[in-house]
């Protein structure tokens, strides 16, 4: 079950928009400039209250901003905006890129995950690419319970990380910044590099390259 503690409106996910809303990027701009021509179209999925957004729209990119959140897109500003969730997303037209941060991938449900796929590739250009975050097994197997993130700004610390039914994990994850915490309550599902390709190529999709050193990101081309 998703769910969130701490000041503030919630997303139906848990996310906290407060806590999302006062905080700025850290590496992601970087890795998508990375992958992406410069000046090109960018659709994000899940984009929350434009952390990342903002700072594409800094880098000169045209951003299209999604989220299934009201309050979350109510904090964007300069880019277009579209409330809906990602598997009902029917734009009528195709980006250069499409991005699918924030772990989405690793949606419990298969048919949520393949939803989020297919709707990657009927919104990206045959000559574009799809830059998405995931996490492999091996940089998972070095995460416990009090594994802090320090990142720019805030830090994360995970306070629960428990295998559930069915090949889920139940995962806390408490963010603080500016003497304020937040805590996020979510169910995940680890995907092995083989689950990963097959769930890309149900899609029509494949691995171009990987974006970071850890492989935690990576561009993903169309096969058809």
């Amino acid at each position: 079950m998703n769910a969130g503690t701490g000041p503030g409106a919630f997303t139906p996910d848990g996310s906290p928009v407060e806590f999302y809303a006062a905080v700025t990027a850290a590496g992601e701009p970087g890795i998508v400039q990375a992958a992406v021509p410069a000046g090109g179209s960018i659709l994000e999925l899940g984009s929350g209250a434009g952390r990342v957004t903002h700072a594409l729209l800094d880098l000169g990119y045209e951003v299209v901003a999604v989220d299934e959140s009201a309050d979350m897109l109510a904090r964007i500003r300069g880019a277009r905006t579209v409330l809906a969730r990602i598997e009902d997303l029917a734009l009528d037209r195709r980006f250069d890129a499409v991005l699918l941060a924030s772990l989405l991938i690793h949606v419990p449900g298969e048919d949520s995950r393949r939803h989020f796929l297919d709707c990657c590739r009927r919104h990206v250009r045959d000559d574009g690419v799809v830059v998405i975050q995931w996490i492999p097994l091996d940089v998972r197997a070095t995460w416990s319970v009090g594994t802090t993130f320090d990142r720019s700004g805030f830090t994360t610390t995970i306070t629960e990380f428990t295998p559930a039914a069915g090949g889920l994990m139940s995962v806390t994850m408490a963010y603080e910044t500016h003497g304020r915490r937040w805590t996020q309550s979510f169910t995940e599902r680890p995907l092995t590099d083989d689950q990963l390709t097959t769930a890309l190529a149900d899609a029509g999709l494949a691995i171009d390259r990987f974006l970071t050193p850890d492989r935690t990101w990576f561009a993903a081309r169309a096969t058809r």
